[in-house]
């Protein structure tokens, strides 16, 4: 039996009745963005799909790919650097390729299912602060915005009719008009949770009461929802937000990284920042 063979059998032993769907990301290299999205997607819904990841042209797992997603709890057990022939005799739901050479690539590859091109920016060649963590954050985000479409439960694991955050569009920007709210928004986005010290640090803010009188205009708004790791607060964008206003989160930080380029220098040296439990779980 080939390894196609193997992982066919192996992924569809689960419920006939509610078979998993199979996505598959892709990349060139499958050294960290397709590695990435395998990850996050399986510690999210695992139990609805099935994940692989391969490489058109697979060279090995970068060690800063690794560092990442254990920095945010991820396990990163038994991952490896796959070439595109060891599952092309698999049928996936989803194809989705992160690069556009990928996709120039595989657009032979031949499937059934949907094809979605996603293009980031190879971390290994990004500049910037913390050029990884920046990828893991844009593609975390925009699984969540794949597992909205597709109607699947977000990283919260709330219960699937959960409703939504009512938000109407000019509560919402309102948020938006201060700088520290603007600024935390934009930060929580990029390093997924954070708690008032870690603010008051990047925003080189000696005040705790104001930091945390803004974190509570956006915690009522519904933007940010809380837990509570510990002695420490952590904040994070709210997954039940709608998705037009994730988007706007998300689109507002990778088009304006210079804004909080100085927060990013001054929290990512922060000396005895906090543990965290994954955002991901």
């Amino acid at each position: 039996m080939n390894q196609a063979q193997k992982l066919s059998k192996s992924n569809h032993s689960t419920d006939a009745q509610q078979p998993k769907q199979r996505v598959l990301f892709l990349c060139t290299g499958n050294s960290a963005r397709s590695q990435m999205a395998e990850v996050i997607l399986r510690a999210k819904a695992g139990d609805t799909f099935d994940v692989f990841s391969a490489g058109t042209q697979p060279e090995g797992i970068d060690e800063r790919t690794l560092a990442t997603l254990a920095k945010f709890g991820l396990g990163t057990q038994g991952l490896r650097s796959k070439s595109l022939s060891e599952i092309a005799a698999l049928e996936f739901d989803y194809v989705i390729t992160l690069c556009d050479q990928a996709m120039q690539e595989c657009r032979s590859f031949e499937t059934k299912g949907e094809q979605i091109a996603w293009d980031f920016p190879d971390p290994k060649a990004r500049l910037g602060v913390e050029p990884f963590t920046t990828t893991f954050t844009e593609i975390n985000n925009r699984i969540e915005m794949f597992l909205v479409l597709n109607d699947q439960s977000s990283t919260t694991r709330e219960p699937k009719n959960a409703a939504p955050v009512a938000l109407e569009p000019i509560s919402f920007y309102k948020c938006l008009t201060d700088d520290i709210r603007l600024k935390t928004l934009l930060l929580t986005n990029y390093f997924g949770e954070i708690c008032v010290c870690e603010l008051m640090e990047a925003l080189d803010e000696e005040s705790q009461p104001k930091v945390s009188r803004n974190l509570a205009v956006l915690k009522k708004a519904g933007v940010l929802t809380a837990r509570k790791n510990g002695q420490w607060v952590f904040y994070r964008i709210n997954p039940d937000i709608p998705l037009w206003a994730k988007q706007v989160i998300s689109q507002t930080l990778e088009h304006n990284v210079d804004l909080i380029r100085p927060d990013l220098t001054r929290l990512t040296t922060m000396e005895n920042r906090p543990d965290k439990a994954s955002f991901c779980g």
